[in-house]
Order: structure tokens, then C-alpha cells, then sequence
């Protein structure tokens, strides 16, 4: 309840909505802490020192003239008039003395920064404590359930019940026990003055905690807000909930989107789950979900209503039947759909309003695709790719998102139980198998994504310098294989027709004689013919093809099993899909499938009929993954409501013609800490400049002319050995790097990272350090 509650103001792109706080305006002439506290401790030493001056008389009777200006003479010392007079003339004093040194030494300005900081952190501790002890005092029955008149006469009631104990004590009905902290605290010693000052005090706070209580148990600020909305013209319904306005913004415990629909029964069961704790944060974003998909067909909301009244938070479960996450290891806001990564440092090459603040990503955000690079260690997997998944997790079970994550085996990602599906290549174990066509059944479009894994690094060695050739050869076997047997042919026959033998290649053309398909026995013959020209693709994609003909990958890659074979087509369901590649001894293999997973999640996720879900690809190590046609599809998904995130060591991974063009086509780019130089000149490049204000502060002697000023230049050179000079002060306006190559390379600490987003709606953030342990 309180997650829902918190307020999510609007922020710019990066920024954590959650609670967020922006900073007051900027102050130029803000005065620094050091100097601060240190003038506040002198203005209250001279204050102290004049007020002792003043009480033991050092300073003359003089100022307490006005005391006994305006006393009778009638007045003597010894009396309680003059003894009760003096001390309020002293405080009165005392006050003024504390007014003008405390303006002095700025003492508001100093309890501003750092006391009532420091004060809201023990307010929210002690808040946070009370809560675990005592949840019903902090969280009380909503009034906005009470109708008008019940909490009107609800407010006169405790307002005369706070009086009517108030008179009982006073009079002594009730006896001394209410003046027993007084009692207990008191000292015999105190004078006649000092039990009246004390008294007094504590009537004071005994009222007000009296008006305390009374106003919470008559709801004495829901009365107010009501008042003060139909002051300014504002609806006030006494039913449920009131309506959503300026002044009232909406709960999201109660449904208000329900209850504009008339879905006042599922609303109800709503808001008494998630009052009674039965609702967790998957429960309320994926019936949020489920409720937009009735809005959208109106058929839908009688079943709606009764799943709801059936399940209640239960209700529209993922097919998975999970509702959380087995562990977290991260901060999530499923309601803005964000992950929080880390804290923007207070660092002076940070925007103003972004210091202090909390960094998240969110699928608006990954929907232009992220590039992170780093050296090994630097935490791009533990910091930014596990948090990233675990939301795209947390949202596939809402139903709002799909996942797929690559990585090694071992990569520890995130466990196999927050996975539907893991596919572990190369593991005997493994339930599932990868369909290395993409799932399609149009041979050319089968041909063009497995030519991309196959040799799409290598296309600056095919003949033609793409891999449209590759794709044209593996058309010519693809197709008439599959018009002959129903499927796509499996690794060792792909290989083998590749390789040229004769007696694959005669048992496929009789296949399709004896089909009917003298079509596509040309195209046989084609393949023939293209083999033995030189240059042909055919050999390097039999190579290519032989790094996954091994024995660790004997019962994977078949296509006769199609119940086992997951394939990227499935990417319209929310699912969470890992995949996890042989990193040792097939490091090749491993590439190549990573490329291949790439070129069929871009081609998938851009071709796919019902585009509301948000579907993202996790490449932990796109080293050597990234191709001409992997950055040209990158840049297909940000219109297909798709995004990757990819991780590299450093850019040297990427083809040296991509470099610049693959920071171009993504439009979120993260720069660990440890990045070369090289590499940080490119982030440098593409995050461009800004104008900003520099001060050159040049030292100039100084000539005298004078005999005597001339003598004193003299001696003091003698003394210091330095010239008397004077400082020359030019502030001038002058471009420069936002962050420069050697800035990103040694002055990013440990921990930290470089960070600049972009949203699939144009809107921008200009690179912010961030503390990813903050």
C-alpha cells in the first residue's frame, strides 16, 4: 500500500520516479559547506561571549534601561512582579541577540542543509520502526470510504471529547495522574518560577498532544482537503473513492479505472487484497495489464469482472502460474516500470538537477537499445545486465514484456526457476533445443538469418562483400529440401549438401522427381554448377556449419522434434526465455550462435503481428556478434516496440567501420570505468559538446613607483621571496567536451559508470556519472 501511495512525480528520461525529490533551483552565490559552519560557530561564539558580558555587568546597567523605563516604582527588586518582569525582559533580549547573530552567521541557511535533512532521515527511521511494531497507527482505515456527514459528526465528536478530558484533568476529576511526568521530572530544589515555567510547558504539550490524537481519530485533514476542494470548485463524491483531480491524485490501491467503468465489485476485491497484504507489485501490474486489454474490447469485461471476484489477486496469473521473482537484486517500480541501477554522484560535471538523483532504466528507454562497455570486473553484469533482466522478468510475468538473455553458461544471469524456458546448448540435461531457422517456413528468409550467424563477420572476405551470396547459396538447398522432406534439414545434412557430395545431392534430386518438384531440381543444379567457380560461399559455410557438427551437439539442432525446439517466433507471449552458450572449448560456436540468436530476435521481433508487448534481448558479450546487418536491424526495433541491451569488453570487438555507426544506431550508451582511451574518444565524439564558462585567473607583478611602496615590495620579497603580484580574472564562453577521452578513462572511480539515455519518443539526457553501488 505504501509502494502504490508513494508519489511518482514526472522526471526526465533516467531519472528514478519513486519517491523522487528535485532539487531546489541552483544557488551561484551558494556559500560552501566548510565556510558555513565555520562562520555559524564564530557568529555564535561572539554571541555567546557578548550576552556574558552583558549578565555580569561589564558592559554597565545600561541595557536594562528600558526594564526599568517601563516598570512601576512601586516595583522592588525583591518582589515576584520584578523577578517575573526581569527574566521576560532577559528572554526578550536574549532572543534579539540570537536573531541578529544567527542572521549574521547564517543559522537558517545552516539548518536547512544539513539539519532538517538529517531530521527527515530520523523521522522516516523512526516512522520505518513504528511501522513494523504498530502497523495499524500508521496505516488507518482510508476515510475517503466515510461519508460526509459521518466524518463531520466524527470530527465534532473527538474535538469534544479532547475537551471534555481536557476540563475533567484541569479540575482534578480525574485525579494527578495526568501531572505525573511533571511530578517525575521535577526537582525539590526548582524555585517558585522555575515549577511555573515547567507547568506551563507541559500543559502546552499535554493540549497538543491531545489535539493530536483527536485529530486523528476524527480525521481532522481529510475534513480539511474535502473543504478545500469544494472551496475551489472541486468534485467531492462520498461514495468509495473520490474522483481523481488537480488537487487529489489518484489512489492506485482503490481502482480508480474500475470504478469509472463500473466495475465496482472488482474494484472492491482489489482494494480489500491488497489492504488485507494478499497483493504484491506483479499482482497490481498485471491486472493493470489485463484491464487494458478489456478497455481495448469491451466484450471482455463481464469475464474480467468474474475471474476478478473469483481470484482476486490471484486473477489473469501468467501461464507460468508464478507471481514473483524467486530473489531480487534490485529496486523495481513496476507501476512506472523502472529499475533503479545506481545514484547520480554529486559531481560537478553532472547537470544540476540529476545530482543526488536515482538512475533507472525503463522499456521506454531500452526501446532505442543499450550499448555498455567495459573491461572484465568493471560490473556489467552484476550492476546493469541482472537488474535489466530481472525487470523485463517482473514485467513478462505482468504480461507487459518479453525476454530473451544470452549468456554463458555459469554467467549467473539469474536462477533457471525465473526462467520458462532455459535452452542450454551443449548440456544433456537441457529440456529444450534451439531452432536455428528462426522458426519460419520461407526457405530465402531461413537462408538470409542463418547466413548472417554463419559468415556475417566474414563478409569483408565473401565475394560481393555482404552476405547476400551466402543467403543465395543456402536458398538453393533449403528450398528444395524442404519441398522434399516437409522440414529444414538438420546440421549434418545441411553440411553435407554444402560440402558437395554426390550422393546427398542425387538423393535430394530424386526426392524431388519423384514429388513433382522439377522446379526446383534447376536450383540443384545451380548449386552444382556455383561450386565449381571459384570463390564460391559454399566451403566457408560448410566450415562455418562444421563448428556446430560436433559431438557435444549431437541431439541439438534437429528438426524433427519440433514439441522441443524453441524458436524466436514465440516472442508475441510474455516469456522469459535464457539462453545459455558453450563458452568453453567452443568459443567460435558460441559467437556464431550469439550472432545467430541476434539476426533472428531483429528479424523476429520487427515481423511480429501484435507488437504490445515489449520484447528485449539481453546479450551479456556481443564480442564479435555485431555485423553490418545487426546494426541496420537494431535500428528496425525501435519502431517495433523492441530494444537490445549488449555488453562488450571494448569497442575493438566491433568491425573498426561499425564502431561509429553502432553508437549511432543505439540510443542509450554506458561507459564503465577502465574503458581505454581509444574507446572513450568515441563516446566522446558521439556525446558531443556544450557550452560552458571557464575562468583564467592570470598573476601580473605589480610596479610601484613610489619610494616608499617600492621599499615595502622590497621587504616583502625579502620575507616570502616571492614578487608582489595582482590576479586578472577573464570568464569567457567556450565549447567544450561533455566528457572528454582521458576523463572517461581515468577520472570515472571504481564502481561507476558514464551513462546517457534516450527515449523511443526523442526525449533525451545528456551523460550522467553514476554510482552503481549508490
Amino acid at each position: 500500500m505504501t509502494w502504490l501511495r508513494a508519489p511518482r512525480p514526472v522526471v526526465e528520461p533516467g531519472v528514478w520516479a519513486y519517491e523522487h525529490r528535485p532539487r531546489p533551483p541552483e544557488e551561484p552565490g551558494r556559500v560552501p559547506g566548510r565556510q558555513l559552519i565555520s562562520g555559524a560557530l564564530i557568529a555564535f561564539l561572539c554571541g555567546w561571549l557578548f550576552w556574558s558580558l552583558l549578565w555580569n555587568g561589564y558592559l554597565g546597567p545600561y541595557w536594562t534601561w528600558p526594564l526599568r523605563a517601563v516598570i512601576p516604582e512601586s516595583w522592588d527588586a525583591n518582589t515576584k512582579e520584578w523577578y517575573e518582569a526581569s527574566y521576560v525582559y532577559y528572554a526578550l533580549v536574549f532572543g534579539a541577540l540570537a536573531a541578529l547573530f544567527g542572521r549574521i552567521g547564517r543559522w537558517p541557511e545552516l539548518g536547512r542543509r544539513y539539519a532538517v535533512p538529517a531530521g527527515r532521515r530520523a523521522a522516516a527511521l523512526v516512522r520505518q520502526g513504528l511501522g513494523r511494531r504498530f502497523p495499524a497507527l500508521l496505516e488507518p482505515p482510508r476515510p475517503e470510504r466515510i461519508p460526509e456527514g459521518t466524518l463531520r459528526a466524527r470530527a465534532a465528536l473527538s474535538l469534544a471529547a479532547a475537551v471534555l478530558l481536557w476540563a475533567l484533568c484541569w479540575n482534578g476529576a480525574l485525579g494527578t495522574a495526568w501531572l505525573w511526568p511533571l511530578e517525575r521530572f521535577g526537582e525539590p530544589s526548582w524555585t517558585v518560577a522555575d515549577w511555573s515555567y515547567a507547568a506551563y510547558t507541559y500543559y502546552v504539550l499535554f493540549t497538543g498532544a491531545l489535539l493530536l490524537l483527536a485529530a486523528r481519530a476524527g480525521h481532522w485533514s481529510e475534513l480539511r482537503r474535502r473543504r478545500n476542494l469544494a472551496r475551489e470548485g472541486g468534485p467531492v463524491r462520498e461514495t468509495a473513492v473520490a474522483q481523481p483531480t488537480a488537487t487529489a491524485p489518484r489512489d492506485l490501491a482503490e481502482w480508480p479505472a474500475l470504478r469509472a467503468a463500473g466495475a465496482h465489485a472488482a474494484a472492491e476485491r482489489l482494494a480489500a487484497d491488497a489492504q488485507a497484504g494478499l497483493m504484491n507489485d506483479v499482482d497490481h501490474a498485471r491486472i493493470e495489464r489485463a484491464w487494458e486489454s478489456v478497455q481495448a474490447r469491451h466484450d471482455r469485461l463481464t469475464a474480467f469482472t468474474d475471474t476478478v471476484l473469483r481470484h482476486g489477486a490471484a486473477a489473469c496469473a501468467h501461464p507460468s502460474g508464478a507471481r514473483d521473482l524467486p530473489v531480487r537484486a534490485a529496486r523495481h517500480d513496476l507501476v512506472t516500470r523502472q529499475v533503479r541501477i545506481g545514484t547520480a554522484a554529486d559531481d560537478e560535471r553532472n547537470p544540476y538537477a540529476h545530482r543526488g538523483a536515482g538512475s533507472a532504466l525503463e522499456p521506454a528507454l531500452l526501446g532505442t537499445s543499450l550499448l555498455a562497455v567495459g573491461p572484465s570486473g568493471c560490473g556489467k553484469t552484476s550492476r546493469l545486465v541482472r537488474p535489466v533482466l530481472e525487470s523485463l522478468c517482473l514485467q513478462a510475468l505482468a504480461g507487459r514484456a518479453a525476454v530473451v538473455a544470452v549468456g554463458a553458461a555459469g554467467a549467473g544471469l539469474a536462477p533457471d526457476e525465473a526462467f520458462d524456458v532455459v535452452v542450454g546448448i551443449g548440456r544433456p540435461d537441457s529440456a529444450y533445443d534451439l531452432d536455428l531457422y528462426g522458426g519460419t517456413d520461407d526457405p530465402d528468409e531461413a537462408a538470409a538469418i542463418l547466413a548472417e550467424g554463419l559468415v556475417g563477420d566474414l563478409t569483408a572476405a565473401l565475394p560481393g562483400g555482404d552476405s547476400r551470396r551466402a543467403a543465395t547459396t543456402l536458398a538453393q538447398l533449403l528450398g528444395p529440401f524442404r519441398a522434399a522432406n516437409d522440414r529444414f534439414p538438420s546440421v549434418p545434412e545441411l553440411r553435407e549438401l554444402l560440402d558437395g557430395s554426390s550422393a546427398a545431392l542425387g538423393a535430394l534430386r530424386a526426392a524431388l522427381a519423384e514429388g513433382g518438384h522439377d522446379g526446383l531440381v534447376r536450383e540443384i543444379d545451380a548449386r552444382e554448377r556455383q561450386a565449381l567457380r571459384p570463390g564460391d560461399a559454399g566451403p566457408v559455410l560448410a566450415d562455418r556449419l562444421a563448428l556446430l557438427d560436433r559431438p557435444a551437439f549431437a541431439r541439438f539442432f534437429s528438426t524433427t522434434d519440433p514439441g522441443r525446439t524453441f524458436s524466436l517466433r514465440a516472442l508475441e507471449h510474455p516469456l522469459r526465455v535464457r539462453i545459455d552458450l558453450p563458452e568453453r572449448g567452443h568459443a567460435e560456436a558460441s559467437r556464431l550462435l550469439a550472432r545467430l540468436v541476434l539476426a533472428q530476435f531483429t528479424e523476429c521481433a520487427a515481423g511480429r503481428a501484435d507488437r504490445s508487448l515489449f520484447a528485449c534481448l539481453v546479450l551479456d558479450d556481443a564480442t564479435h556478434t555485431v555485423t553490418a546487418e545487426a546494426v541496420r536491424g537494431l535500428g528496425r526495433l525501435r519502431s517495433a516496440n523492441a530494444g537490445a541491451v549488449l555488453t562488450l569488453r571494448t569497442l575493438d570487438d566491433v568491425p573498426e567501420a561499425l564502431r561509429s555507426t553502432l553508437l549511432g544506431s543505439v540510443g542509450c550508451r554506458m561507459a564503465f570505468s577502465g574503458v581505454t582511451t581509444w574507446d572513450g574518444a568515441r563516446f566522446a565524439e558521439v556525446w558531443g559538446k556544450e557550452w560552458v564558462q571557464t575562468r583564467d585567473v592570470t598573476d601580473r607583478q605589480v610596479i610601484a613607483h613610489e619610494p616608499l611602496t617600492r621599499a615595502l615590495h622590497v621587504l616583502r620579497h625579502v620575507v616570502t621571496g616571492r614578487a608582489v603580484t595582482a590576479q586578472s580574472v577573464t570568464v569567457r564562453t567556450v565549447e567544450r567536451e561533455r566528457w572528454s577521452a582521458s576523463e572517461l578513462a581515468h577520472k570515472v572511480p571504481a564502481g561507476h559508470a558514464v551513462l546517457s539515455v534516450s527515449s523511443v519518443r526523442g526525449g533525451s539526457a545528456p551523460p550522467v556519472l553514476v554510482d552503481l553501488e549508490g
